[in-house]
């Protein structure tokens, strides 16, 4: 599975917002790469940020 894919596994599972470190954590993912998976999923639209420096699938 790509980094990608793992990523947007763990938001689409995640119960409330989540930090960039804490998916890196837990996905033993480069905290880099998840920062540059994570841009391009705020860029596409698919995350939505409720708080400072928390973010979650967007729902729709």
């Amino acid at each position: 599975m790509e980094n990608e894919e793992k990523v947007i596994a763990f938001f689409k599972t995640a119960t409330k917002p989540v930090s960039a470190g804490q998916i890196a954590d837990a996905t033993a993912i480069d905290r880099k790469e998840v920062d540059k998976v994570m841009a391009k999923l705020k860029k596409g639209g698919q995350i939505e940020s409720p708080k400072v420096c928390y973010w979650q699938w967007k729902q729709g």
